[in-house]
């Protein structure tokens, strides 16, 4: 018998150059976010969000977009730079979501409730992760690493900003648990069933979430240390990054953690081959 529902559910689209996503070791931030001369015809990802049911819990991880990005559900630039709070931001990455379809929308459509939702993990702080984050302001816990949350506000003008979430009661929390490539992990609930794992480069506090059933099998949910598939099998490391030589460290564990025979499904949030879908393990 099945422990564990994950509903992959699509929140829009990101739109992108293809080498902030996929831009190797030696890709400048400039070219990456779009400030290049020589520029790359930019590409649309999806923006993915999971809920994950457990025995007697539901966690969220990361929010996708705000309504407010596309009031009218058609890409919006006005709307989205006033949502964002940043034309540099606008900029770096456009976004989309259409009506109905944000994720506190389509889990309405699931009869569930900000407030029903134990706990929202939030992979990390940019905005196409953490933009939605006033949709959760009413459930029960929601979840950022404090390095992460502290990486933020030393970079408020460039990359983050605080009006995403600052009518929100996060919950920051310290490493717990030693898993993962830096031996930094937080146990959620207490059983190493749901472990919320560091893997820092991209942003210092980015987390990935292994849950692990009681036979060993696991899902592995790894935000953006890579942008889907082809990043973990090429190995190749996104266009922007904090600290490469850490991005390098945890896609080498994503990887690793990916080809164990152990592992169910291994997801990125912006993955082209990931599909709307439940499935149980």
């Amino acid at each position: 018998m099945s422990e564990y529902k994950v509903h992959i559910i699509n929140t829009g689209k990101v739109r992108i150059e293809p080498e902030l996503a996929f831009g190797g070791d030696h890709c400048s931030t400039a070219k990456a976010a779009g400030f290049s001369i020589k520029r790359s015809p930019k590409i649309w990802l999806p923006v993915n969000v999971f809920l994950v049911e457990t025995p007697d819990k539901l966690v969220l991880l990361d929010t996708g977009w705000d309504h407010s990005m596309s009031p009218n559900g058609v890409f919006d630039k006005k709307a989205q730079i006033k949502s964002l709070g940043s034309s540099l931001l606008y900029h770096v990455n456009q976004g989309v979501v259409a009506k109905g379809m944000t994720a506190s929308e389509q889990l309405a459509k699931l009869g569930i409730k900000p407030s029903d939702i134990d706990y929202v993990t939030i992979s990390h702080l940019d905005c196409d992760h953490a933009n939605g984050l006033r949709q959760f302001k009413d459930a029960k816990n929601i979840m950022v690493a404090r390095s992460e949350y502290e990486y933020a506000k030393k970079h408020p003008y460039i990359r983050f900003k605080k009006k995403w979430w600052d009518d929100v009661d996060l919950n920051l929390y310290d490493w717990n648990d030693s898993q993962g490539p830096f031996g930094r992990s937080y146990d959620l609930l207490g059983d190493k069933s749901i472990e919320l794992i560091n893997i820092s480069g991209h942003t210092a506090g980015l987390v990935a979430t292994k849950v692990t059933n009681s036979d060993g099998k696991y899902f592995l949910y790894y935000g953006d240390g890579g942008y889907g598939e082809k990043s973990w099998k090429e190995m190749v490391t996104s266009g922007i990054s904090m600290d490469k030589s850490a991005q390098k460290k945890s896609l080498e564990w994503i990887r690793e953690e990916s080809l164990d025979p152990n592992c169910v499904r291994s997801l990125a949030c912006h993955g082209i081959e990931e599909k709307p879908e439940v499935f149980e393990f």
